[in-house]
C-alpha cells in the first residue's frame, strides 16, 4: 500500500498471506488430503501405517490419532484435523478415523457448494443445524443396554482391525472385567487401570491383576522374595539419615566421638525401621530412597522393600490395597497398612517386576499385555487403551449404537427427509452433510475391496425396514449388526459427529491466513507461496 508514492509497512517482511477464495481452497484441500491418508485404516480390514521418526524409531499403527501425532504435520487447517482427533481420543478413546474422515468429507462437500457461489456462513449454518438434528437422531436409534454380553462385544468391535485380531475375545473379557472392578457409582476412572507391557510370549498369556504390577525390584537380595498375607506400607519419605536444613560442620577432636557418631546415625536409621517392624508391615514401598544401611536392616526384619516408586505406582497401591501413604515415621500405625493376597518378586523377560495380587475389592487393577514383539505389544496396547475407553463410555452413558456403518446410514436417511423442511440455500447444506456421513460405510466397502456404489444402495434398501443393518465386510452383505455383535458406544459417534461439524465451519468460516515466519523467510506451514496466485506481497 502506498500513499502518495511512500510505501507503508504494514505486515514484516517475509509475512505470508493468501486471501479469500485462495485461503478456502487450501485449507480444504489440507483436510482432504489428512482424511484420505487415516481413511485406509478404517474398519476390520483396514490397513496399516508405518511410521519413522527422524532417529529411525518405528512405530506401526492403525489407530488415526496415533498416525496424526506422530506425523509431523506443519499445516495450520490440517493442524486443526489432529485436534478433532485428539479430542475424539481424550473424550471416548475410539473413532479417532472417524471423525478426521468425516471432517474431511464435510470439506469436500463444501468445495461443490462454494463453487455454486453459496456463502460459507451459510454452509457453516446449515452443518450446525445437521450436527444438532443428527444428535437427536442418534437418541432415536441408540440402543440401551449394557449387559456383559453387549460390553464384551462393543470392546470386540473397538479391537477389530488392530493387532490383537486373534486374540480379542479373551482381552475383551480381561478389559470389561479391569473397568467393571474400578467402577465406582457408574463412574469410571481409567487411570485407574495401569496397563504393563512386556514382550516375548504370546498375546494370549495376557492377564488381569487384581492389584498392581510394579516395574522396580527388591532393594537387597537377603530380602524374601515372596511374601504371603502381605501387611503394606506405602511411605513417601527418604529411609535414610537426614542432611541438615542449613549448611553445618561437625568437629570431632578424638576417635570415640566419631564413633559415637556413626552409632548415632545408626540408632537414627534403626529406630525408622523399628517403627515400620512395630507397625506389623512386611512390605515397604517407599517412594523415595532406601539408604544401604536402612536395605540391612529391614532385610533382617524380613521385609521385602522397593525404592523410588512413581507417585502414579504409589496412588494406585493405596486404592489398590487400602493402604495409606505416610510422609512421617511416627504417623505409621497398624491401620495405615493395606493387605495383599501375595506380593512377589517375579522375573519376566530377563527383568524383575513385583506383582502384588490378590488384593481384596481393588479399586486399581493392571492389565499385563504381552506380544512377541515389542511393535506388536505397543499395538495391543493402543487396540486395550481403545477398548478401555469404549467400555468406560457405555457403562457411564448406558447407551450404544449398531456398528457396521448403521448409524451413519439411519442419520444420512432421515437428514435427507429433514432437509426438505428447511428453506433457502441451507437445505443445500444439509444435503451435504447427510452425504457426508455416507463417507463411513463407503470407506467400510472400499477397504473391504467391495463396490461402494452397490453396498450403499444395499444399505439404504436394508434401512427401510431396520436401522440396525449394517454392512459385514467379510462376505459383503448388509445384516443386523446387534445380532452379529457388532456394537458401539452411542458416545463414540455423537463426539466425533460433533468435532468434526465444528471443526468443518471453523475451517470454511477462514477467508484470510497470514502467516508470519520469524525469520524473514515465507513459511506458510507446508503451503506453496505459488498458492498466493501472484498476489504482491503486503507492504
Amino acid at each position: 500500500m502506498a500513499q502518495g508514492g511512500q510505501p507503508i509497512f504494514v505486515l514484516p517482511e517475509g509475512t505470508n498471506r493468501i486471501l479469500g477464495r485462495d485461503a478456502q481452497r487450501t485449507n480444504i484441500l489440507a483436510g482432504k488430503v489428512l482424511a484420505e491418508t487415516v481413511r485406509t485404516t478404517l474398519g476390520p480390514k483396514g490397513m496399516d501405517k508405518m511410521l519413522v521418526d527422524g532417529l529411525g524409531d518405528i512405530v506401526v499403527t492403525n489407530d488415526g490419532v496415533t498416525i496424526l501425532k506422530e506425523m509431523d504435520i506443519e499445516h495450520p487447517a490440517a493442524k486443526m484435523l489432529v485436534e478433532v482427533a485428539k479430542t475424539q481420543e481424550d473424550e471416548v478413546g475410539d473413532g479417532t478415523t472417524t471423525a478426521v474422515i468425516i471432517a474431511g468429507e464435510l470439506l469436500k462437500k463444501s468445495e461443490s457448494l462454494l463453487d455454486s457461489d453459496i456463502h460459507p456462513t451459510i454452509i457453516a449454518m446449515g452443518y450446525r443445524k445437521a450436527a444438532e438434528k443428527a444428535q437427536e437422531i442418534l437418541n432415536e436409534i441408540s440402543i440401551d443396554d449394557v449387559s456383559r454380553e453387549m460390553l464384551i462385544n462393543v470392546a470386540m468391535t473397538a479391537m477389530t482391525g488392530k493387532g490383537t485380531e486373534k486374540a480379542r475375545e479373551p482381552l475383551a473379557n480381561l478389559v470389561v472385567d479391569a473397568v467393571k472392578q474400578v467402577e465406582e457409582d457408574g463412574v469410571v476412572d481409567s487411570e485407574q487401570i495401569k496397563i504393563e507391557k512386556k514382550e516375548g510370549t504370546v498375546v494370549e498369556d495376557s492377564k488381569l491383576v487384581e492389584g498392581v504390577i510394579v516395574d522396580k525390584e527388591r532393594v537387597h537380595a537377603g530380602m524374601p522374595g515372596k511374601i504371603e498375607n502381605a501387611k503394606i506400607a506405602l511411605l513417601n519419605a527418604p529411609l535414610e539419615v537426614k542432611e541438615t536444613e542449613v549448611d553445618a560442620e561437625i568437629r570431632i577432636t578424638d576417635p570415640a566421638q566419631m564413633q559415637a557418631f556413626i552409632e548415632q546415625e545408626e540408632n537414627m536409621v534403626k529406630d525408622m525401621i523399628n517403627k515400620i517392624v512395630d507397625s506389623g508391615a512386611n512390605v515397604l514401598f517407599a517412594q523415595k530412597g532406601i539408604d544401604d544401611l536402612a536395605q540391612h536392616f529391614l532385610a533382617k526384619a524380613g521385609i521385602l522393600a522397593v525404592r523410588r516408586v512413581k507417585k502414579s505406582d504409589i496412588e494406585k497401591l493405596s486404592k489398590a490395597t487400602g493402604a495409606t501413604v505416610i510422609s512421617n515415621f511416627d504417623d505409621l500405625t497398624p491401620e495405615d497398612l493395606g493387605e495383599a493376597g501375595i506380593v512377589e518378586e517375579k522375573k519376566i523377560s530377563g527383568e524383575e517386576m513385583i506383582f502384588v495380587e490378590e488384593c481384596k475389592a481393588a479399586k486399581a487393577v493392571t492389565l499385563f499385555l504381552r506380544g512377541s514383539t515389542k511393535h506388536v505389544v505397543d499395538e495391543i496396547e493402543r487396540a486395550i487403551d481403545d477398548a478401555i475407553g469404549v467400555i468406560a463410555a457405555t457403562i457411564e452413558d448406558g447407551k450404544v449404537v449398531a456398528g457396521g456403518g448403521a448409524p451413519e446410514i439411519a442419520m444420512a436417511k432421515k437428514l435427507k427427509d429433514y432437509a426438505e423442511s428447511i428453506s433457502g440455500r441451507e437445505q443445500l447444506a444439509v444435503n451435504a452433510f447427510a452425504e457426508s456421513l455416507e463417507v463411513v460405510p463407503k470407506t467400510l466397502a472400499e477397504n473391504a475391496g467391495l463396490d461402494s456404489i452397490d453396498s450403499l444402495v444395499d444399505l439404504r434398501a436394508a434401512h427401510e425396514k431396520s436401522s440396525v443393518m449394517g454392512l459385514n465386510v467379510f462376505d459383503g452383505t448388509v445384516m443386523d449388526m446387534k445380532e452379529a455383535g457388532v456394537i458401539e458406544p452411542k458416545r463414540v459417534k455423537k463426539q466425533a459427529i460433533q468435532s468434526a461439524s465444528e471443526a468443518a465451519e471453523m475451517i470454511l468460516r477462514i477467508d484470510d491466513v497470514i502467516a508470519s515466519s520469524g525469520r524473514g523467510e515465507p513459511d506458510m506451514g507446508g503451503m506453496d507461496p505459488s498458492a498466493m496466485g501472484g498476489m504482491p506481497p503486503m507492504m
